[in-house]
């Protein structure tokens, strides 16, 4: 069976990683991990993806400063070079320009913390505490210009109970962020080996 090779961008730990890698431990996923790469080669992810036999690469944004064109240049090359087909950003928090969002059009996807378009960017779980929101959630969409703006793959919906607090609350859209990236890149996967 054709398996997809697909690159996970991650900045920190890489919990949606971890789920990512776990799914494709499974020879009918349809998606293959070949790569994880971070901005950060102090990602705390990075060692958990060699620990499970996956190939690394990380390249520092910092020296690149506000050129963040030369930076996606090296990024592209690199998932150019390996063969990769799909990226998935995990809890990437570099926000992509044009060319390479452009590059990889349909080909990325990536996960967010909120029920999209409701609330895209940063704070997402403060934002639906302070609306007094009945439900938060997570979101897999495919990657555009705009910020968290992509189709919707998939959502998960959870309750927003009496008495939470941000850390409650995003404990619980994480527990169903595992659940729904893996469905969403099986999904995203196996509709480009069927063509």
């Amino acid at each position: 069976m054709k398996r997809v090779k697909t690159a996970v961008f991650i900045s920190g730990r890489g919990s949606n990683m971890e789920a990512l890698i776990a799914a494709a431990k499974d020879p009918a996923y349809p998606a293959e991990i070949a790569l994880v790469f971070s901005n950060d080669p102090q990602a705390v992810g990075l060692k958990t993806a060699v620990a499970a036999g996956i190939e690394t690469l990380a390249i520092d944004h910092r020296p690149f400063g506000k050129d963040r064109a030369a930076h996606e240049a090296l990024i592209d090359a690199a998932l150019r070079e390996r063969g990769i087909e799909l990226v998935a950003l995990a809890g990437y928090m570099r926000i992509l320009t044009p060319f390479l969002t452009g590059a990889w059009a349909g080909k990325m996807l990536n996960i967010h913390p909120s029920l999209l378009p409701k609330y895209p960017g940063l704070h997402t779980h403060a934002r639906a505490l302070a609306a007094g929101d009945l439900e938060a959630g997570c979101t897999v969409h495919w990657v555009t210009e705009g910020v968290d703006e992509g189709p919707v793959l998939g959502q998960a919906r959870v309750p927003i109970l009496s008495g939470d607090d941000e850390d409650a609350l995003s404990a619980r859209v994480l527990a169903q962020e595992h659940k729904l990236y893996p469905a969403s890149l099986a999904k995203a996967a196996a509709e480009m080996v069927e063509g």
